[in-house]
């Protein structure tokens, strides 16, 4: 009876250390942590570094695309009494490199002062912050280019920012309905001018998480 057949070298290595591994597992945002929470842009750490922060209206999925993002649960605060973010919160990846989620805005049922004292924070943070290298907009895909939208939209040109929109909840849109309103969002963006680029996510299905990744990503190790 012939011998089986040699393995050939190497191929003792067990099969599930041969398999590549998951870039996801190893992205830095998983390192994002919480340092602080302020009321005002002259309590957060000191202006340095870069820095992304994230913007949208309330229940438009902010805090459910941060939690994706940096593939933690609880990181941003969820919640189904939209409008509980009510300051600029730091989340730090490494030293230099930060998160900042602003007060979401458009929620009914908060306080017209409290709406403008956020206005006024986001105002200040948006214009004076020198470590700040973009702007992630959170859009609901079903309720896209809403007033606080435009009015993001404009800040980010006035200032020379990038802006990245995220069309979230995607998933509850038909698939043609979605690209039809990721082309228009498009469309809408180049006419309105500035650096402003848009694309499908979906908290949900995990969808679009290596393409937004990817923008932010660049956005921090850009410098200037």
């Amino acid at each position: 009876m012939p011998s089986p057949p040699r393995k050939p070298a190497g191929t003792g290595v067990r099969a599930d250390a041969r398999r590549p591994r998951d870039a996801a597992a190893d992205h830095p945002f998983r390192r994002a942590h919480f340092v602080l929470s302020a009321p005002e842009p002259r309590h957060l750490p000191a202006d340095e570094g870069a820095e992304v922060a994230f913007a949208g209206r309330s229940n438009a999925g902010k805090s459910s695309a941060l939690n994706v993002l940096c593939d933690q649960t609880g990181l941003a605060r969820t919640s189904k009494t939209p409008g509980r973010t009510q300051a600029l919160v730091v989340f730090e990846i490494d030293p230099g490199r930060r998160l900042v989620d602003l007060p979401g805005y458009g929620y009914a049922e908060v306080p017209e002062a409290v709406k403008a004292q956020w206005g006024r924070a986001i105002d200040r943070y948006l214009h004076e912050r020198q470590s700040l290298r973009g702007v992630v907009l959170i859009m609901d895909s079903r309720h896209p280019l809403k007033e606080f939208d435009r009015l993001m939209l404009d800040y980010c040109r006035d200032v020379g920012l990038r802006c990245h929109v995220l069309l979230t909840k995607a998933d509850k849109l038909a698939r043609s309905e979605a690209a039809q309103t990721l082309a228009a969002v498009r469309r809408e963006l180049a006419a309105l001018g500035g650096e402003a680029s848009a694309q499908l996510f979906s908290a949900l299905k995990k969808s679009g998480l290596d393409e937004a990744r990817g923008v932010i990503a660049g956005w921090l190790d850009a410098g200037e």
